[in-house]
């Protein structure tokens, strides 16, 4: 089996649970590394974190330039024209990283999905449409790029969802944001949704409230 190449922090003891974590345009996995002390988790929730490299591919809106991309960005419309065949297949990369978790023996309801910017398009599309319950999907500064094709799955239709962007954000307009909460509203779910003065980055107000929800939700799971 294939699988992305990623950077793994493991935990100081035999991890527990797992925590998938997808960059943005131009980045790699070593992006999001840093965060893993700044969110002060306990050392027995035993989590182990996956940072995946996503491929080098040529993205249209910046002249067909090589870079780590999730997908192709077509045109920088308000919506986004992506090549959603791409994020598609990024979505079941990220499946197989889930199911090698499974095979650690990490049960599906103690794995995390998480994606900033093009990594949340990709996160929705891997968490919503995964066979079996996840314990949450975190989504940064991003947006839903496949709202309108997405079949998801009934395993994950009480997914627990939050979306976090800044309002200041150039690059992903707030307002993406909002319309990906109303569209997930529209299908059932009930994410919810914070929002920060900044730009299209994470802040330490945001990264307190990634870990909270990280503990929470794991705690949860683990009383189940």
């Amino acid at each position: 089996m294939d699988y992305l190449p990623a950077v793994i922090v493991e935990p100081s003891q035999s991890a527990t649970a797992s925590v998938i974590w997808l960059h943005g345009l131009g980045a790699n996995g070593h992006d999001f590394e840093p965060i893993v002390p700044e969110l002060n988790l306990a050392p027995e929730m035993a989590v182990r974190f996956i940072f995946p490299h996503a491929p080098k591919l040529a993205v249209t809106v910046n002249g067909g330039q090589l870079m780590p991309a999730w997908y192709d960005i077509l045109a920088m419309t308000i919506d986004r024209q992506v090549d959603v065949k791409q994020l598609e297949t990024s979505a079941q990369a990220v499946a197989r990283l889930i199911d090698r978790e499974l095979e650690r023996g990490i049960p599906s309801e103690r794995i995390v999905v998480a994606g900033f910017s093009q990594g949340g398009a990709v996160a929705y599309q891997a968490a919503l449409t995964y066979p079996k319950p996840l314990a949450g999907l975190l989504v940064m500064s991003s947006y839903f790029a496949t709202a309108e094709s997405i079949q998801v799955n009934p395993a994950n239709q009480q997914l627990p969802i939050v979306i976090f962007h800044g309002l200041h954000d150039s690059v992903v307009p707030e307002s993406l944001g909002n319309k990906a909460r109303q569209r997930l509203q529209g299908m059932g779910y009930a994410p919810e949704y914070f929002t920060y003065a900044l730009e299209h980055s994470v802040n330490a107000a945001e990264v307190r409230d990634l870990a909270s929800f990280i503990q929470k939700w794991l705690a949860t799971a683990h009383q189940k």
